[in-house]
């Protein structure tokens, strides 16, 4: 049995790796990497993650009638809706031209990682909607607590996201674009899966990327803080150039390396002994995904490379079911990534917002879903039939 009672912590440190491990490391959660402790922990220890950012930490944790806990839930209240890859910023305007308060708001997810997990975190032995249940009500009753607008559930399971809709909250539907390994035997017998127009396009576009740069993966304790140093300026330069001040610290690249580096992979390009290119991806049970990229120089068709066809590669070499390429990009689709669902869920507080977000996001559902359907039949790589 559960306790009633649900406590609120200010940093992840006060529930502890054990207990929070003991509830991310469930093997229903195919070894999720944005959810183990380590990674949190990163992103709160190089201030990333905190008050100062507009991420303070509320997370959840539920003790079963020992004193031991049984449940835990990642919660952030925020100040911003940047670095959460779900769009709320028209709500936010709409609801403040009309008078309303929309910031500060709660928010459940891995900070910074458009990547599908469980937001409900629950030990083996705890039946998953009794934990579910307890710590939706303890953020909901944090809301009420802080007067914030609503809760947002990002990139849930899907198991997770029908149960919110249950429970009263909007249900939004999003696309990514996925690779899914079918039992390839190398990267070759990929490609024979392809139409015989994409084959050739990937072979020069991978000559081409190749020509003069040498590409290394590197894991484990092959990463060193000379290859994080050359990842990290690759990393702000793309983030100079998108959206301005990037997310996550130096800091937070070194603790990463020194308490995951088995779930890292980090594919770095060089050219006459240089490093030149970058990309870093993170290690699932069940998946390979790729979070950022950078570069110094611009070498055609490496961008592909470093993040898509090195990264089939390596999911094959490994057996790994899919790579997952990150938010966005429908350029993706002709590499053999091919449009998926993804979830979030939206609690608001004030009916006179909540009514127009829910119709809102029945068309949008719909419209998401016709889309993949459009975008697979008409511009799949893939042989037909």
């Amino acid at each position: 049995m559960l306790k009633p009672a649900v406590k609120v912590c200010r940093r992840i440190s006060e529930i502890g790796r054990a207990a929070w491990d003991a509830c991310a490391t469930n093997p229903a959660y195919a070894g999720n990497p944005f959810l183990r402790y380590d990674f949190l922990h990163a992103l709160e220890a190089a201030n990333c993650a905190v008050e100062r950012t507009g991420w303070g930490p509320q997370h959840l944790a539920v003790e079963d009638d020992e004193g031991v806990v049984a449940a835990v839930m990642p919660l952030y209240v925020k100040t911003h809706s940047q670095g959460e890859y779900v769009f709320d910023h028209a709500w936010a305007d709409a609801y403040e031209r009309a008078g309303g308060q929309y910031y500060p708001k709660l928010l459940s997810a891995a900070p910074f990682t458009p990547a599908t997990g469980p937001r409900m975190l629950v030990r083996p032995d705890v039946a998953p909607h009794e934990g579910w249940r307890f710590l939706t009500g303890g953020a909901l009753t944090l809301c009420e607590r802080y007067g914030a607008s609503g809760l947002h559930v990002n990139f849930p399971t899907e198991p997770e996201w029908r149960w919110l809709g249950e429970q009263g909250f909007g249900l939004r539907e999003g696309q990514q674009y996925h690779w899914d390994n079918a039992g390839y035997a190398d990267f070759e017998q990929f490609l024979s899966a392809l139409s015989s127009g994409r084959r050739k396009t990937i072979r020069r576009e991978r000559r081409d990327a190749l020509a003069e740069v040498e590409v290394v993966s590197l894991t484990g304790a092959d990463i060193t803080e000379e290859h994080w140093d050359a990842f990290f300026h690759f990393y702000t330069d793309t983030g100079d150039r998108k959206w301005g001040r990037p997310y996550l610290t130096r800091a937070f690249f070194s603790l990463l390396g020194e308490t995951m580096a088995d779930r890292v992979l980090l594919i770095m390009a060089r050219r006459d002994g240089r490093w030149i290119a970058g990309a870093l991806n993170l290690i699932g049970g069940d998946a390979l995904y790729g979070r950022h990229w950078g570069c110094s120089e611009d070498v055609p068709f490496l961008h592909f490379e470093l993040c898509y066809y090195q990264a089939i590669d390596w999911a094959i070499a490994h057996g790994l079911p899919r790579v997952e390429a990150g938010a966005q990009g429908q350029h993706k689709i002709a590499r053999g990534y091919l449009p998926k669902p993804v979830y979030s869920a939206h609690y608001i507080s004030d009916p006179a917002l909540c009514a127009p977000v829910e119709a809102f996001l029945e068309r949008e559902r719909a419209g998401v879903e016709a889309d993949m359907e459009w975008l697979t039949e008409e511009y799949t790589p893939f042989k037909q039939e």
